[in-house]
């Protein structure tokens, strides 16, 4: 099964950066008229994610309207009611800043980019195909991915 691409319209900008650390294609505009997102994820095959009852009613059938207010009851209302499957192994593979895919990348690399702390111990770095940011498995990773594990792999 292909896994869903989303598209999130203004008023969910945390569950699109949660749903790009599970590894989800995630398309968040929150400059774009919804008309115009509504638009593009018609014409990319994503499904768009709102709260806004209006648009949801007048956009087409690959629409969630989530009821939820909380990121824990969305990401549960999308595993209910689009059956989402998550592999650990596609968690922090996207940019949580503008979507683009991860690549390894190498200590050389990154030098000048990160801290030299981090520079000289990190275990292993990760760079944006698009934006080029650097990752690393940082103090907060474990926390990330914990939270990852509660959103979209707890029953």
């Amino acid at each position: 099964m292909e896994r869903p691409a989303f598209a999130c319209d203004a008023m969910l900008g945390s569950l699109a950066r949660w749903l790009r650390f599970a590894g989800f294609d995630t398309l968040y505009a929150p400059h774009v008229d919804d008309w115009q997102l509504a638009a593009r994820a018609h014409a990319e095959g994503r499904w768009l994610l709102t709260r806004d009852r209006v648009l949801a009613a007048r956009t087409g059938p690959r629409v969630v309207c989530l009821t939820a207010a909380t990121l824990e009851g969305q990401v549960a209302e999308l595993r209910r009611r689009l059956g989402l499957e998550v592999r650990q192994e596609e968690f922090c593979t996207r940019c949580s800043h503008c979507n683009g895919l991860l690549r390894p990348a190498s200590q050389e690399e990154v030098r000048g980019l990160v801290p030299p702390f981090v520079a000289t111990h990190a275990s292993h770095f990760a760079r944006c195909t698009l934006c080029g940011r650097v990752y690393w498995p940082g103090t907060h990773f474990p926390r990330i991915l914990r939270r990852l594990e509660q959103l979209f792999l707890a029953d």
